[in-house]
């Protein structure tokens, strides 16, 4: 999957812009980036399409501890949207994410974040399409 089919697919499932979605998934890559140990995030920034990669590498190598809800509002912040459109990007992202890349890959990334992120995280592949 290519940055442009990546991002398409991000726009689709959150009914956005590719505009708006480019800007949630760079922002969801890094907060995750943030969020996950630093040898994670470069092993998902390795499986990423290249445009993509330099959003998944992590400041520091221990994950930075926060909760969903820190999470959303970093992603708000970033992508210059509410928290309602970034929760539903992020889950738009990581669905996308979860069928990008190696579903092992996946699930070493998400096995780090804590129940909380059920929400927005589904652990199973492929992706299946969520109840609105």
């Amino acid at each position: 999957m290519d940055q442009d089919q990546f991002i398409g697919a991000v726009a689709k499932r959150c009914g956005t812009s590719a505009e708006q979605a480019t800007a949630v998934t760079r922002a969801t890559l890094t907060t995750l980036a943030e969020r996950i140990d630093g040898g994670e995030a470069r092993d998902l920034a390795d499986r990423l399409p290249e445009a993509l990669r330099a959003y998944a590498f992590g400041p520091a190598e221990a994950a930075e501890p926060f909760g969903l809800d820190v999470f959303v509002q970093r992603v708000a912040e970033r992508a210059d949207v509410d928290a309602d459109a970034a929760r539903d990007g992020v889950t738009a992202v990581l669905d996308v994410l979860r069928d990008a890349i190696d579903p092992t890959a996946y699930a070493q990334a998400v096995s780090q974040l804590p129940n909380e992120y059920a929400e927005v995280a589904d652990r199973s592949a492929p992706f299946v399409r969520r109840p609105a």
